[in-house]
């Protein structure tokens, strides 16, 4: 068992009350975490801008190439944590253990954050829509296009309030150190491993300890975080995408609602897409919110639900140390019953029918933790409850609408992977604007393009284009070659 302090600008501290890690199956205590409270926060905010500070006078270029360090001591190293030293297994394991994710998939999510940490710099490129990132260190300068333009940091310090249940979000705040602006992490009670981890890796390649702060906690933590700093990505459900609408320091990541939209000119040939749905639900589990939680077609709707539950619907809970382990433990006491119900409750009403029942209890209790089997439902109509869904682990709808009226009934969706050959359908997924991520085309929902912004752009989060104007003649020497 390891002891893991809270961390206040890079520095450990000893805090009075600790929370216990545990085990999903065995019990076994794998980490005594320091809790930290919101006095400790509000008092700390008070030196974050040092975090800008010390980041701002080391030049974009060097900080990249600590990322591409700190990427192989993540993924190879044995490294610092609290009084112990994690080795890659330890972590994978570890992050197991507690998350109830099996570890090949802790270990692919590691293979993850080393890739986008390893190309750093064009992700920075992408993101900036090419800038000349001295921009962001200055605060204004001349574009490429010989426009003056000026980017004002709007907080110091990012703030994340991360979740437990998928470690993959990780990547969404490793640009930040190398946009020169400081982390405040507060992490999901499950899932310290990988702030920490990251943190020592960052480290030891050289980041200022000073921008970096790690506030485990329980939830009045992240409401301080919330209240405390500038800029703040958090993650959650329906209500909290809700409750957050409207405030533009917060950037909510909530359900994907991710879906798979069958084009009226291949519906027909929908078995030649089997692999590539099956794929968008199961994959990571389906716990991210890019797994397909809806397959949209206009006909053959029945026959597309049985071909995709006789692919999962017969997967089993397997030991996560297992390789060929595809499920997730729910780790959080009565979470899986409850999710469960929900679904129990939307299949009594007509039209929605479960289609996985032949094979098997879709809940699975066990002394510590429980699972939930691939669960695959089809609605006759857009218009049942269970049509537009979705729930941490592999589960998805197959719903029959007509193809004029998918983008208004799809709601708000975060992939939509519409497999099509339309010429003008495609045009009008193009204009939808409740679509986030479009692929067109034979494309899984979880593809990602680490180049194009998951989910709103980073940049365009923490900083604010400005007008700005300056005499010419001093300007002169940073007009780009």
């Amino acid at each position: 068992m390891v002891t893991i302090p809270v961390l206040r600008w890079g520095q450990p501290y000893e805090s009075l009350k600790y929370d216990e890690v545990i085990h999903h199956r065995t019990g076994e205590v794998l980490a005594r975490v320091g809790q930290a409270n919101p006095g400790l926060l509000a008092k700390d905010m008070k030196s974050a801008h040092r975090a800008r500070e010390v980041l701002t006078a080391i030049p974009v270029a060097k900080l990249v190439q600590m990322m591409k360090k700190a990427a192989d001591l993540y993924l190879k190293a044995t490294l610092p944590l609290g009084d112990g030293m994690q080795s890659p297994e330890d972590f994978a394991r570890q992050q197991s253990a507690s998350t109830g994710l099996p570890e090949h998939m802790c270990k692919f999510n590691m293979e993850k954050n080393h890739f986008v940490l390893s190309n750093m710099d064009k992700i920075l490129d992408a993101l900036t829509r090419g800038m000349d990132m001295d921009i962001l260190t200055r605060g204004y300068g001349i574009e490429s296009r010989g426009v003056t333009v000026s980017y004002q940091a709007q907080s110091p310090v990012l703030g994340m309030v991360l979740p437990s249940n998928s470690p993959g979000v990780h990547t969404l705040w490793l640009p930040v150190i190398p946009m020169q602006i400081g982390l405040v992490l507060k992490p999901g009670p499950q899932e310290p491993w990988t702030p920490y981890r990251m943190a020592a890796a960052f480290f030891e390649a050289g980041v200022p300890r000073e921008a970096i702060s790690i506030y485990p906690g329980a939830g009045e933590m992240g409401a301080e975080v919330v209240a405390r700093v500038n800029r703040v990505m958090i993650f959650g459900s329906t209500a909290t995408v809700k409750q957050y609408k409207g405030n533009h320091s917060v950037q909510v990541h909530g359900p994907g609602f991710s879906k798979i939209l069958l084009g009226d000119d291949v519906v027909d040939q929908w078995e030649q897409y089997l692999d590539l749905m099956v794929d968008s639900i199961y994959k990571n589990s389906g716990r991210g919110c890019i797994n397909c939680s809806g397959i949209w077609a206009s006909r053959h709707t029945e026959a597309i639900a049985e071909a995709v539950a006789a692919r999962i619907g017969p997967m089993e809970p397997l030991d996560p140390t297992d390789p060929k382990s595809a499920l997730a433990a729910f780790t959080v006491p009565g979470q899986a019953q409850g999710v469960w119900g929900m679904i129990e409750e939307g299949c009594k009403e007509e039209g929605t029918t479960h289609v996985t029942a032949k094979y098997g209890p879709r809940l699975v209790e066990m002394e510590r933790c429980a699972y939930m089997r691939p669960t695959i439902l089809h609605c006759d109509s857009p218009e049942r409850k269970m049509a537009n869904t979705e729930y941490m682990f592999p589960f998805t709808s197959v719903v029959k609408c007509p193809q004029q009226d998918m983008i208004e009934k799809i709601g708000g969706t975060l992939v939509a992977s519409a497999i099509t050959e339309d010429k003008a359908w495609a045009e009008e997924l193009l204009k939808a604007t409740n679509i986030d991520r479009l692929n067109i085309g034979a494309l899984p929902t979880v593809q990602l393009d680490w180049l194009q912004p998951h989910e709103g752009s980073i940049v365009d989060f923490i900083f604010r284009a400005r007008a700005f104007q300056m005499p010419k003649e001093k300007l002169a020497h940073l007009r780009p070659a």
